[in-house]
């Protein structure tokens, strides 16, 4: 079938085509049900199916034949360290993992919370868990005592599984101190802590709460995958809430593992025995669908790296990963590649490599930018693919399917959306609005396997955050539009949508001018307070290394170039050069941080962030510029 009508398929009757999808995986007992509704109202997939993830993962392509396939590519240019484990290999690594927590009372339904570098163990544990029945909750390593202490307070782990330390590009970051502030600040007490020492720093362990990985599992004895229903969790992962409380997002067993082997093949083109790689952090929802159970389920190859797209040790980084291993798919998202544009703007790092493997770039996690897409099409000569998805889904809402049917790229779109998932504009009212009219990104339930059934220990707030305001329709949070083609827009998050006297603005559709000048490496737009209009946008720009230009006269263009491709209702008229932009860890620019800064307003400096003193340095622009109350 072709793409539309597969997913025309998706639409007329989803369980026959999610059933048909499912039947291709290693059930220990097949689902005879599709679709399904549970005690609180909520559509499951698969409910009578009875299987194991970490039993798809790796047992099932031991059994066929494929052991010896290699399964993940440690590679780490912050240690020196590299590592290959072969399907076999990981399994009985896996399976020793497994038995190390089963000896300390996990079980089935039980939780895991990892707080762990991107070190080969920390694949190992997530797919040990799994084995168990038990459910994972990965804590991006190095977050602060608080955010984590929250984290363990929710989930409740009866285990806690981290490493001595963590390390940022030459930087050791020891994790015991942070860990043992996290569990005296929480009311709840896990009962045994299993700390990883690696040799760049030495972890002092509290007895008898702590115990030593390597001891513990030389005292172990390998365990068996345990069956577990479909609707049952695999994992929790979290992801930031407006309301200052992180979300769990609970991802199950069955339809995961579905969405994950459909995903691999529709999406991204990958078969068996080829190299994946997603440059992304386990702690992430892209390193857990696309570094560890979408590849593996998948029987692909997967790279795991510790480090950056630069200075690890240079904007070459990605380059010689791709060369040295063969990637055919690369994923990341666009901030990395802003990052390698800015120190290598005429990408000869690049020339320098054999990348003949490469056939395809995805990009996801935050809106590539039509400047971005437009180097990388033109300096790789190879398809620069957007795709678009949230934690909360587990895999792409919209992309361009290639595995199905490949569509010409539009830049700025992340092309159609996924079979599966039926896309929709709705206006604040919930009336569906046209072509090239932009309003919310919503999707019509139901949503397609593999996406979240609620919140953990919360659902009342998945049902207000998600389901409330459009009966029958899951709201993503974000803006955007379909062009007459049905190619989706996604231009940002609702509220980063700015009423300038009366007229609802894109802050993405500005960002598209300004990223457009030439001397500009990154930039983002924000609307201020302003006592006539309401708001006003405001650009801040990073320049490419080695651009010099005065502020004043990048202003003037900057303006000139809105004011004639958006027009003058947009009001842009002040451009400040800033020398970099606060972002999370996985590379997200903090606009609402941004806003409230300028706007004087008090915030909390997210435990996401990357650097916090790069606020200090926009605060002193922003005084330079006399941005700010009584300005």
């Amino acid at each position: 079938m072709n793409y539309q009508q597969t997913f025309d398929s998706t639409v007329r009757d989803p369980a026959a085509f999610w059933l048909e999808q499912a039947s291709g995986l290693d059930w220990f007992v097949p689902p005879r049900t599709g679709l399904s509704t549970d005690a609180q109202g909520v559509s499951r997939w698969f409910a009578d199916g009875v299987l194991n993830t970490a039993h798809l993962a790796l047992d099932v392509h031991v059994t066929a034949g494929n052991g010896e396939r290699t399964a993940l590519i440690y590679d780490s240019p912050v240690t020196g360290a590299r590592a290959s484990y072969s399907y076999r290999a990981l399994r009985d690594a896996v399976a020793l993992c497994a038995g190390m927590l089963r000896d300390l009372g996990v079980g089935k339904g039980d939780r895991v919370l990892l707080y762990m570098p991107m070190i080969p163990e920390a694949v190992i544990a997530m797919l040990a868990c799994a084995r168990l029945g038990a459910v994972h909750c990965v804590v991006f390593g190095g977050f602060a005592a608080h955010e984590l202490a929250v984290r363990i307070d929710d989930c409740a782990p009866k285990v806690v599984l981290s490493a001595s330390c963590g390390i940022e590009v030459d930087r050791v970051i020891p994790y015991q101190p942070i860990l043992s502030q996290a569990l005296k600040a929480a009311r709840h007490r896990p009962e045994r802590c299993v700390i990883l020492q690696r040799p760049q720093c030495a972890a002092p362990l509290h007895h008898p709460r702590d115990l030593d990985w390597h001891e513990q599992l030389a005292a172990a004895r390998p365990a068996d995958c345990v069956p577990v229903a479909a609707t049952d969790p695999l994992y929790i992962l979290y992801t930031s809430g407006t309301t200052g409380k992180p979300k769990g997002i609970v991802r199950d067993n069955g339809g995961h593992a579905v969405a994950m082997g459909y995903s691999m093949a529709t999406i991204y083109n990958m078969a068996p025995g080829e190299v994946f790689w997603a440059a992304s952090d386990v702690g992430w929802v892209v390193g857990h669908s696309y570094i560890v159970y979408g590849p593996l389920i998948s029987g692909c190859t997967t790279v795991l790296y510790e480090g950056k797209p630069v200075r690890t040790p240079d904007a070459g980084a990605f380059w010689r990963v791709v060369a040295e291993y063969g990637v055919k798919a690369l994923f990341a998202a666009p901030t990395a590649f802003r990052a390698i544009r800015k120190e290598d703007p005429e990408a000869s790092l690049a020339a320098r490599h054999d990348l003949s493997s490469l056939e395809y770039l995805f990009l996801a996690g935050e809106r590539l930018d039509p400047p971005t897409y437009q180097w990388l099409a033109a300096h790789l000569g190879r398809p620069v693919l957007d795709h678009w998805w949230q934690t909360e889904t587990g895999w792409a809402i919209a992309a361009n399917p290639i595995g199905i049917e490949a569509f010409a790229t539009r830049p700025g779109s992340a092309t159609l959306p996924v079979p599966g998932f039926d896309v929709h504009i709705l206006d604040d009212n919930g009336a569906p609005l046209g072509p090239h009219q932009q309003g919310n990104i919503c999707v019509k339930l139901p949503l397609p396997p593999g996406c979240l059934a609620t919140v953990w220990n919360n659902h009342p707030r998945y049902e207000a955050g998600y389901m409330a305001r459009f009966p029958g329709y899951y709201l993503t949070g974000d803006g955007g539009y379909r062009d007459e083609d049905g190619y989706l827009f996604v231009m940002g998050r609702t509220d980063d949508v700015i009423n300038v006297a009366g007229h609802r603005l894109s802050t993405g559709e500005m960002e598209e001018v300004v990223a457009a000048h030439p001397a500009v490496a990154e930039c983002v737009v924000i609307g201020i307070a302003d006592g006539l209009r309401g708001q006003v946008p405001l650009a801040l720009v990073v320049l490419k290394d080695g651009m010099v230009m005065e502020e004043t006269a990048l202003e003037a263009e900057v303006v000139l170039m809105v004011r004639e491709q958006v027009g003058a209702l947009a009001c842009l008229r002040q451009v400040l050069m800033v020398r970099r932009l606060p972002k999370t860890r996985s590379g997200k620019i903090l606009r609402a941080i941004l806003r409230k800064l300028a706007d004087g307003e008090g915030f909390e400096v997210p435990s996401t962030i990357d650097d916090p003193t790069v606020l200090d340095e926009i605060r002193g622009d922003f005084a330079r510029r006399g941005i700010g109350p009584g300005a």
